[in-house]
């Protein structure tokens, strides 16, 4: 049963996710163009001209990407467990918000050198972490959208999984290496340095979850990279000779 409940938990969300990148990168590797020379856009207007439906998709993504999330947790709950169980709750705020801050500042910085390296070798696209218009919802959907991805893959991909992992009784190093790739995977569509990249970050995720017991610290760190790299790219691209852009 809980074999069969991952499954279909991946198949809902980051495992179909997966999937799709792969695919795209199939696709981008059949191109004439070399791989720097694509882009991958990660946040895009969804109607173009008309900033009030624009909005309205871009909430409703935002909100309907938290559904695996719920599907989770009503799932622990049958089982007498909860969200709390992985530590995605509010209990120690301070300290939490403090460990993430860190580990976005190390990650974060990481992370970038890591991107420009991928792309000079041309290994990686050029990412255009977003192309909404300016509108005075941008920065509000820019900050939402990164808190949803954070939740959505530390919830599932770090605690959910480790956590139903190891009740099947896997390893430790099998159910971290296992959790680190699923969450390398659907980062393929930027290229061959954000797969490396996150399944780096999968493992030290991995690791300070299994420390700590919590999952808060890391989706603070992961909010914080997330919102940093969107909000700066918006201004920064095509204004800084040091960062690739289309």
């Amino acid at each position: 049963m809980l074999t069969r409940e991952v499954w279909l938990v991946l198949a809902l969300s980051l495992g179909a996710s997966g999937v799709a990148a792969v695919i795209s990168f199939l696709g981008v590797l059949a191109s004439a163009k070399p791989l720097s020379g694509q882009t991958a856009v990660i946040v895009g207007s969804r109607a173009p001209g008309r900033p009030w439906l624009d909005l309205t998709w871009q909430v409703f993504a935002v909100v309907t990407a938290l559904v695996p999330v719920a599907l989770v947790g009503h799932l622990m709950a049958r089982g007498g467990e909860s969200l709390r169980t992985i530590g995605f709750d509010l209990r120690d705020r301070v300290r939490d918000l403090g460990r993430g801050t860190a580990i976005a500042a190390i990650i974060g910085g990481a992370g970038l050198l890591l991107y420009l390296g991928a792309h000079a070798a041309g290994v990686n696209l050029t990412v255009d972490p977003s192309q909404l218009p300016d509108y005075w919802w941008r920065i509000p959907i820019l900050i939402a959208v990164s808190a949803e991805n954070a939740i959505l893959e530390e919830v599932i991909v770090l605690g959910y999984l480790n956590h139903r992992l190891d009740q099947l009784g896997w390893s430790v190093s099998r159910a971290t290496v296992t959790s680190a790739l699923v969450r390398g995977s659907y980062h393929l569509y930027q290229g061959l340095g954000g797969f490396v990249g996150n399944v780096i970050m999968g493992v030290i995720f991995t690791y300070l979850y299994r420390r700590w017991g919590r999952i808060m610290p890391l989706v603070v760190a992961h909010t914080l990279i997330d919102t940093v790299a969107l909000i700066g790219a918006t201004y920064l691209l095509g204004k800084v000779s040091w960062l690739p852009h289309s």
